[in-house]
């Protein structure tokens, strides 16, 4: 714990305006950190003082640093604002990016510790690239972690539109108080103290037993106890070996004997996994007895190994007669039919399905299979390049920045031969030449077989000689009745997760509400998504609906509420997550690709390189399959 006193003057400047340099403030900045060290002397949890937060830099702090030092020779003293070469022990800058800290870390001058006063801001959904930090704070010892700004969102309960319990913050009482809107939600936990979704990956980076299974051929998992006091006695290891997402083995090792710091061998059975499929390794820690408010069974820290990876094999698409009507008289698989004949229209249509593309759009506006529509009347599928943009999108203004990409234009090509139909060894092909806007090209193609799955390739070219901006993400928009209520699917979860957020979920087989989807951040925003997922369906209660398959892992999901109604806009709005209204509808999103969440600040700073969609060429395939009378989850 850090005992901070309190001297926050930044109002008054950093600079030569700083109260930090004038005598007539000397005495207040002493006596605020004597009394400050007076109070807590005894509280052993205090490690170290702070001369206070964001006051500028002189004298005055230089003087409480001395005699802070002469009052409590066992302490470290820190203050951000002397920087490396000022009177501190240690260096604690605010909001240091990666690179600055492994600058930092590798100038054999430095000799101070790096521990961040404050950093990766958990405003919204956020806390994407996490794991970049504590990979930095583990691999030197110069960097030694920070501290996250904040603990809780410090909103306060407050009723809302029609009745709702809401979360307020600033601008919510009236039009006249100075606001930072919602700027004191960014915290772990919600105002309730109820985890918010990023704080897992917080707990799973702070965890202090590691595996390794570099030696699993031989029978043993290597185990790093990174604790500094206390060996691992207090913890069993349980471990369970998974077969395409099933768990097909387990075992427990109930005494471990690993002192702190120190790297053991155990000793483990985990069998064969040579047979064709996924197979992952989890392993668990947890407690054998009651410690304070953790029960037994508490699980203090995870790791999920992969020992041989899925197969994302190209989609080899085809008629089959599995699923064909029973008085059907083909010996052979049926061939859709084309009816190209109609002016809005090319309809295909088997012996239980029809699929209606839009001839003014080249979009599907209607899926029926088995007598059931599986869009919602009036809807249909659509490319998406666009989120609702999450705080650190607003914080960096991409809602400005990225507008290209929220509703673009996508038109159909003028020119001859831009919608094509045609038979293709036993199965329909429609392929659409489109624009969007006036910087990229676009063709959507449909292959649809005998049983009414649909093989979507969507490709954009985007025109070199244009400056775009880079998207949010590349996927389709399916906008399906709310009946489709319950998603099962196969890739990370249970919570959301995203591609620079995803170390503390798990690959497994998840089977779900759509309403178990949202979450309500206090400000509505982006949320719910799943990624790695080998596949998704989203179903009704019978157990119909669509299964979603690619070629790659990809990213999806599904929500009772519209793209629109989260989304406040150029600005924040003061909106409310319990105040949006369900939508009679569930809106499923498959990406490709979708941007990171990113974490070092909410006020401009953007995921890393590698979480970025740049304005490129991408190409996505995925399958639709209907699913009839789905019940196991294996």
């Amino acid at each position: 714990m850090v005992a901070e006193a309190n001297v926050e003057s930044h109002g008054m400047g950093y600079g030569d305006g700083t109260l930090a340099k004038r005598n007539d403030y000397a005495l207040a900045h002493l006596q605020r950190n004597q009394r400050n060290v007076q109070r807590g002397f005894n509280h052993p949890s205090i490690i170290v003082w702070s001369l206070g937060n964001e006051a500028g830099y002189g004298p005055n702090f230089e003087a409480a640093y001395d005699w802070i030092k002469a009052e409590d020779t066992s302490r470290m003293v820190q203050y951000e604002q002397a920087r490396i070469n000022g009177k501190t022990d240690i260096y604690c800058p605010m909001y240091a990016g990666y690179d600055n800290i492994v600058r930092y870390a590798t100038n054999p001058e430095n000799t101070k510790p790096l521990i961040q006063c404050e950093y990766a801001h958990a405003m919204g959904n956020s806390e994407g690239g996490f794991k970049e930090y504590w990979e930095l704070y583990r691999k030197y010892d110069k960097l030694q972690g920070g501290f996250i700004w904040d603990f809780v969102d410090q909103s306060i309960r407050r009723t809302g539109k029609n009745g709702a319990m809401i979360y307020a913050y600033g601008g919510d009482f009236n039009r006249y108080d100075g606001s930072d809107t919602n700027f004191c939600d960014n915290g772990l936990v919600s105002p309730d103290r109820v985890p918010n979704p990023h704080m897992y990956e917080v707990g799973y980076y702070y965890q202090n037993i590691w595996t390794d299974t570099d030696k699993l051929d031989r029978g043993k998992l290597v185990v790093f106890n990174e604790y500094f006091f206390r060996d691992l006695s207090a913890y069993r290891l349980k471990w369970e070996v998974l077969h395409n997402g099933v768990v097909v083995r387990s075992g427990c090792v109930e005494n471990l004997n690993v002192d702190p710091r120190t790297t053991a061998e155990v000793p483990v059975e985990t069998g064969k996994t040579d047979s064709p499929g996924e197979w992952l390794l989890n392993v668990k820690y947890e407690l054998k007895n009651r410690e304070g408010v953790l029960p037994a069974g508490h699980i203090v820290a995870k790791q999920q190994f992969s020992l041989k990876p899925y197969d994302f094999a190209k989609i080899e698409f085809e008629n089959t007669s599995v699923g064909s009507s029973s008085h059907s008289t083909h010996s052979t698989p049926s061939t859709p039919v084309i009816r190209d004949n109609d002016e809005a229209f090319i309809i295909v249509e088997g012996e239980n399905f029809r699929v209606d593309i839009d001839r003014r759009t080249g979009m599907i506006s209607r899926y029926c299979v088995n007598g059931m529509e599986l869009l919602k009347e009036k809807a249909a599928i659509t490319p998406n390049f666009w989120r609702a943009p999450t705080d650190n999108d607003f914080g960096a203004n991409l809602q400005l920045k990225y507008a290209a990409w929220k509703n673009p234009a996508i038109t159909v090509k003028r020119e001859s031969g831009s919608v094509r139909s045609e038979v293709v060894n036993g199965t329909a092909a429609v392929s659409v030449a489109l624009n969007i806007a006036d910087f990229a090209d676009m063709t959507l193609k449909y292959e649809i077989n005998n049983q009414g799955a649909v093989k979507v390739t969507e490709s954009m070219k985007a025109n070199p000689e244009k400056k775009v901006s880079n998207m949010f993400r590349f996927g389709m928009q399916i906008v399906m009745p709310e009946s489709f209520d319950k998603v099962v699917f196969y890739g990370r979860g249970p919570v959301e997760n995203y591609s620079d957020r995803k170390s503390a979920t798990d690959l497994g087989l998840y089977s779900q509400s759509v309403d178990e989807q949202f979450y309500p951040y206090i400000r509505p925003q982006e949320n719910g998504t799943k990624s790695d997922l080998r596949w998704w369906s989203v179903l009704n209660s019978a157990g119909n609906g669509i299964k979603f398959t690619s070629e790659a892992a990809f990213s999806a999901s599904a929500l009772h509420y519209t793209m629109e109604s989260l989304d406040e806009g150029i600005s924040k709005q003061n909106g409310h997550s319990q105040e949006i209204e369900k939508a009679d509808l569930t809106n499923v999103l498959v990406d490709k690709l979708q941007m990171g969440l990113g974490c070092v600040t909410s006020w401009g700073a953007l995921p890393l390189d590698e979480y970025m969609l740049p304005f490129k060429d991408y190409e996505f395939v995925f399958l639709m399959t209907p699913v009839k009378n789905y019940i196991d989850v294996k």
